[in-house]
């Protein structure tokens, strides 16, 4: 073998993302599954892909749900409860202990998601999600609330970083993109739920309690899904290779696995395909167990530098602050619904659905590298046009309103979907537990980082300028995307990681 696949020069980092990741002149043995006939069930695949999706619609629905729970918590006559006078901090200790939990579940997932398994870390997501959901709804008091907010953070950092995984790996890699890309789907659906059922319930005396009680019938489906639905083939395959178990047993529960995430049509290829893993598994060197400093050496870090560095870019391109100045905007351009945050959300919401919807549709046909670079060039674009209307096209507000749809149907083609997306694919399998737990990490650390700084950074610069900065660091990223990060589409996992790292 003329090359070490398993410490490849950084310089190529350049060169993988600008030739859509081709190599030339290595030959290596790489699965066929993807590229010849078709090889699965779409009816057979949904259901490895509903349940764990659920986590993320959970996700969402927390986001949207908790916009109207802080109004009707506060509300003297509506909040149904003695402690409704609460402080700034306290209000941010209930919008924002959903993030901190996110935090601590990526944390935990570091340490525990290769040992429990794909399956296993959603099914204690799911329980963590109905924990968290039951003792926010019932909660007597204030700390018990953020303890329950808290709980329910925890099973998001779970799920967001299970569900992709098992997702990646037990999709076809012919809509492998449209399976992942779905699942942001789900998150965006999520939370046009909780804008529209928190709207129905803001009125009602202890709104708040039905509005996170809600989250409990999901969070038990999602659990039995994930408790009848099979381990990830790859993730026993893996165990396998490393010796944690019987090969042959661990070869025939995987081959088991595989037939019911592909249906009846994979039939008797199932044992071939499970051979070509392994003989993948084997020459990429995925029999030698994981460290914690492999993650920084070879192509693991190329990989945590392709995926850390979209979902950086994915948080400080200013997504959280343009959807800050929604309302503002649409009121100025003389909106009525601006009056209204719910009815902006839900009006936001539903272009984040459309064009997410779109992406869906559209990914594993262009690509992950031309959605990235059409939608952040779009979104550059718009986010020096809110810049300039807020120094100095202040009188023409069908400008702001242009550049906030602009901005939020590019995100949604592009940053939104495919960060997730392409976290999911890039890791080598047996770093890609701790892998993806970094970069879930980094993605909630870089929200809250975001989500704070900006009150201070908007008073000491001014709206005009914070955007021109983002706008800065957009174009950034699209240098990024264009050098750095690799074409996938259409590859099973095993050919990413021997032609793109």
């Amino acid at each position: 073998m003329a090359s070490d696949p398993e410490h490849p020069s950084l310089s190529s980092l350049g060169k993988v993302g600008k030739y859509s990741g081709e190599i030339g002149g290595l030959e290596e043995p790489l699965i066929n599954g993807g590229h010849g006939p078709k090889n699965y069930s779409v009816a057979a695949a949904i259901l490895p892909f509903l349940f764990p999706a659920l986590g993320g619609l959970l996700y969402g629905y927390d986001i949207g749900a908790t916009s109207c729970a802080t109004i009707s918590v506060e509300s003297a006559t509506l909040s149904g409860i003695s402690w409704y006078d609460l402080s700034s901090v306290e209000i941010g200790l209930i919008t924002s202990g959903s993030l901190y939990g996110a935090l601590i579940g990526s944390l935990l997932a570091f340490n525990v998601a290769d040992f429990l398994g794909r399956r296993r870390e959603l099914i204690l997501a799911a329980v963590l999600y109905f924990v968290g959901a039951l003792v926010t709804a019932l909660a007597p008091d204030l700390p018990v609330m953020v303890i329950g907010r808290l709980v329910f953070g925890i099973g998001i950092g779970l799920a967001m970083h299970a569900a992709p995984m098992y997702i990646a790996e037990t999709a076809p890699s012919k809509i492998r993109g449209r399976l992942i890309s779905l699942k942001e789907f789900f998150i965006v659906l999520g939370m046009v739920g909780g804008y529209g059922f928190g709207s129905l319930l803001v009125d009602i005396v202890a709104g708040w309690r039905y509005m996170y009680g809600a989250s409990t019938p999901l969070a038990v489906i999602m659990g039995i899904g994930m408790w009848w639905l099979p381990a990830s083939p790859r993730w026993l395959l893996l165990r396998a290779i490393q010796g944690k178990g019987n090969m042959q047993e661990l070869k025939e529960t995987a081959i088991c696995c595989l037939r019911r995430v592909r249906g009846p049509v994979f039939g008797d290829s199932a044992p071939e395909q499970v051979d070509e893993i392994l003989a993948e598994l084997s020459y990429v060197g995925e029999e030698k167990e994981a460290t914690l400093s492999e993650m920084f050496k070879g192509k693991c870090l190329k990989a945590l530098i392709i995926g850390a560095g979209l979902v950086l870019f994915q948080q400080i391109t200013g997504q959280p602050s343009v959807l800050y100045y929604a309302a503002s905007i649409l009121q100025s351009a003389g909106f009525s619904a601006a009056s209204d945050a719910t009815r902006v959300s839900i009006l936001l919401g539903l272009l984040k659905l459309i064009m997410t919807g779109a992406a869906v549709l559209v990914v594993d046909r262009l690509g992950r590298r031309p959605l990235l670079l059409g939608g952040v060039s779009g979104m550059v674009i718009s986010l020096f046009l809110l810049g300039s209307y807020y120094l100095f096209l202040d009188n023409v507000p069908v400008v702001a309103v242009a550049a906030l749809l602009l901005y939020v149907g590019c995100y949604q083609i592009s940053f939104g979907p495919i960060g997730w997306l392409m976290i999911s694919e890039i890791f080598p399998l047996r770093l890609r537990g701790r892998g993806l737990s970094i970069a879930v990490l980094v993605n909630f650390g870089a929200n809250a980082l975001v989500t704070f700084a900006f009150s201070p950074l908007k008073a000491l610069l001014g709206a005009a300028i914070l955007f021109y900065i983002f706008g800065a660091i957009a174009v950034l990223s699209l240098l990024f995307i264009f050098f750095v990060v690799p074409e996938t589409k259409g590859l099973t996992l095993e050919e990413i990681e021997a032609q793109c790292l």
